[in-house]
């Protein structure tokens, strides 16, 4: 089986996904774009409970890292287009996972995405996203409506611990792109420092 990497957001959905590929056999290291200050401490606090219940079932260290992502939101409100914000967000939190990846001999990255659900998570916007990197990614929940995670999540266990109370992420633009071309998302990451800022990302995670 393979090793991989795990971007964990405190919703529904990442936990389901991680449970099926640690299900697989698979070994898994845990990454979590802590957004601070555009949320709260909660998408942390769900993510280490999260962590927990699924160590406990497989039995499975489950490394998480932090990653401080709140200050490229930043740089990224102030110098790029509001509307694509999102799938910007996703390109530099695909490549800090990727970087994380190569630090632990990973060979693949995963995410809980599922096609349609929200504006990220359109098939030109994950194109768009995921052209950042050059690892493949896994996507266990793409076919799944969110009834079905939502059951799985519940069987699980984790379901209580995504519909805690908490702050939702306060970066989303009003009208977030729906669609995209790749080009333009291009022109508008060129306004940024990019390289700066993955550096500077990776280097300040810490591990859980």
């Amino acid at each position: 089986m393979g090793r991989g990497v795990m971007l964990m957001s405190g919703g529904i959905d990442s936990p389901v996904a991680l449970y099926y590929l640690l299900r697989q056999g698979h070994e898994v290291v845990a990454v979590h774009m802590d957004n601070r200050p555009f949320t709260d401490d909660s998408p942390l606090e769900k993510v280490v409970d999260h962590l927990t219940i699924l160590r406990e079932r497989f039995h499975q260290p489950i490394p998480l890292y932090v990653v401080p992502h709140g200050s490229t939101q930043v740089t990224l409100m102030r110098s790029t287009d509001r509307h694509v914000g999102c799938i910007l967000c996703r390109r530099f939190m695909w490549r800090s996972a990727e970087r994380i990846a190569l630090r632990e001999n990973a060979t693949f990255l995963i995410t809980g995405e599922a096609l349609g659900q929200v504006a990220s998570q359109t098939l030109s916007n994950m194109r768009s996203a995921t052209q950042a990197v050059g690892l493949p990614i896994v996507r266990p929940l793409v076919g799944l409506d969110k009834q079905e995670i939502e059951a799985v999540a519940k069987e699980i266990g984790t379901y209580g611990i995504s519909t805690r109370p908490g702050v939702c992420c306060q970066a989303v633009p009003d009208r977030p792109a729906t669609r995209s071309r790749l080009l333009s998302i291009l022109e508008e990451e060129a306004r940024v420092d990019a390289e700066a800022i993955l550096d500077d990302c990776v280097r300040r995670a810490t591990v859980m």
